[in-house]
């Protein structure tokens, strides 16, 4: 174990969660009211475990939206988007590590834990894909009600097309019967807005004057535009290349500085069309910003606290999309938009304090014998709630995050660093099985090898049991690894909840890891 290489600055709360929800909640149901009690709001970003908020905000409770919908539970219906061609593509949801459809199985039960009503699941731009009708069809089977809207030629520019019978009155119509109906979906392009404004379409032919608007949250409107917290957002979207810029409706209408985003703006023209087409008179709103309900720059407590919070954010969002290139995920592109924030912000990878110490203790290792499975140092760090930094590093026995979890439980149990937390032969049985029965060629335990091992070992051990009681603490550490990390190490250090980074650095020159 390493001691803390700086003093460091304790994270001081920036939201208050309790203001946000009493004026985003006001702000909703004014809404509501607005159009005749009936209202179709878009959720933007993610309506459960919102934590890049959560990072972006210190304070902000990344389950905040589903409490507010929940005192709103008896007014509140839900339909899910998600675009088929995703499901088709196995599109996956990186900070769970899911793809599309499991995560909409997931947020199905999450939202049913909260009382909430989930009407239907739309798939859009359906077109009779294998695996998404597969999907279809395992929803249906559990009892969900399930539609499917086609392409719309024409969309969104030919509005005489798209706003007629042969447009969205072609489109299966969602049966809702309460005031709210909020549409979200496992991530961007899920086609929310387009099913949105088709059961508006609907429910004017039915003579109900209904609404649209968007839930948002980042762009925060009422902060700078340069703002750290509004650039953690271009961040967080590189590979969208959104772009936050000043709203010039609504500079136009209310003579005000607004901060949106360029997709918004760029497409609000055609949008207030398409709402004046439906509704046959003038369009609800008069700019884009008009259009949002967010009122997070209004619970904003400290305002340094969430700028030094965002710069971070930037710099983590620098690594994932380096190794996110690295792994072919993303382009070149993405990792430059990242480079030019740094840039902007004048931050460097050094910044984060976990990523010296780790980089030193894989410096360290390589004047030890032996390196692990993989034929390279690796090192790792975390920063522990009281501030200090433990360190780990691979072997022969463990992988560097397994040798990193155990350390800071040491620390945190106040365990001297000589004792062993899981037995010599219980390490050697698992290496045994690894190797001579699974044919594995390295008894390197991964992080969850290691985990399975130190609860085996707290049955008998009252050491391990007191390390095992204090991984929980481990939720919401800053943690960097001098690599890529194992499937089982990514996996398992999301389930402990650290906030994790990586250089772009492969731990093996092996081109299949397990």
């Amino acid at each position: 174990m390493q001691p803390a290489q700086t003093t460091p600055t304790l994270e001081r709360r920036a939201f208050d969660n309790e203001r946000y929800l009493a004026e985003q909640t006001a702000a909703i149901l004014e809404r509501v009211a607005r159009f005749d009690n009936k209202l179709y709001l878009e959720f933007g970003g993610k309506l459960l475990f919102d934590y890049h908020a959560a990072r972006v905000l210190p304070g902000f409770d990344p389950n905040v939206k589903m409490r507010l919908l929940h005192q709103l539970r008896d007014k509140t219906e839900i339909l899910i988007c998600v675009y088929a061609g995703h499901i088709e593509n196995r599109k996956m949801r990186l900070d769970f590590g899911i793809t599309y459809d499991s995560d909409v199985f997931k947020l199905i039960d999450d939202l049913r834990e909260w009382g909430l009503e989930v009407r239907a699941v739309v798939i859009t731009r359906y077109t009779d894909q294998p695996a998404a009708t597969a999907f279809k069809a395992r929803l249906e089977r559990r009892g969900l009600a399930v539609y499917t809207h086609g392409p719309l030629p024409g969309y969104p520019a030919d509005i005489d097309r798209i706003a007629s019978d042969d447009g969205w009155g072609a489109c299966q119509r969602v049966e809702t019967t309460r005031p709210l109906v909020v549409v979200t979906g496992p991530g961007p392009n899920s086609g929310k807005m387009a099913t949105c404004l088709s059961q508006v379409y609907h429910e004017h032919r039915r003579g109900v004057r209904a609404g649209y608007a968007k839930f948002e949250t980042f762009p925060i409107w009422n902060l700078p535009l340069r703002h750290p917290v509004n650039a953690a957002y271009e961040a967080a979207t590189s590979e969208l290349r959104d772009v936050n810029m000043l709203d010039p409706f609504h500079l136009e209408a209310y003579n005000q500085r607004a901060v949106n985003y360029n997709r918004d703006i760029e497409s609000f023209p055609l949008l207030r069309r398409i709402l004046a087409r439906i509704s046959g008179t003038e369009a609800a709103y008069r700019s884009p910003t008009d259009m949002g309900v967010n009122r997070a720059g209004f619970a904003i407590i400290d305002d340094d606290a969430a700028a030094e919070a965002a710069r971070q954010e930037i710099i983590r969002r620098y690594f994932r999309y380096a190794c996110e290139y690295a792994v072919g995920s993303v382009d070149l592109e993405s990792v430059a938009r990242i480079e030019r924030l740094m840039k902007e912000f004048d931050l460097a990878p050094e910044h984060r304090r976990v990523v010296p110490p780790a980089r030193q203790a894989a410096e360290a290792a390589e004047g030890r014998p032996g390196k692990g499975n993989a034929g390279v140092y690796c090192g790792a760090a975390i920063e522990l709630p009281d501030g200090s930094i433990v360190t780990g590093c691979n072997s022969p026995l463990m992988h560097a995050a397994s040798s990193l979890v155990l350390n800071s439980v040491k620390r945190l149990a106040a365990i001297p660093p000589h004792l062993d937390l899981i037995s010599k032969n219980l390490v050697e049985s698992i290496g045994a099985l690894k190797t001579e029965i699974l044919k594995r060629k390295s008894i390197s335990l991964d992080l969850e090898e290691t985990l399975v091992a130190l609860s085996s070992s707290s049955t008998t051990s009252p050491v391990a049991r007191l390390a095992m009681e204090n991984l929980k603490t481990l939720a919401g550490c800053e943690v960097h690894l001098t690599h890529i990390p194992s499937p089982a190490d990514d996996a398992a250090l999301r389930r402990l909840g650290v906030n994790l980074t990586c250089d772009a650095s492969f731990a093996t020159d092996k081109l299949f890891v397990a």
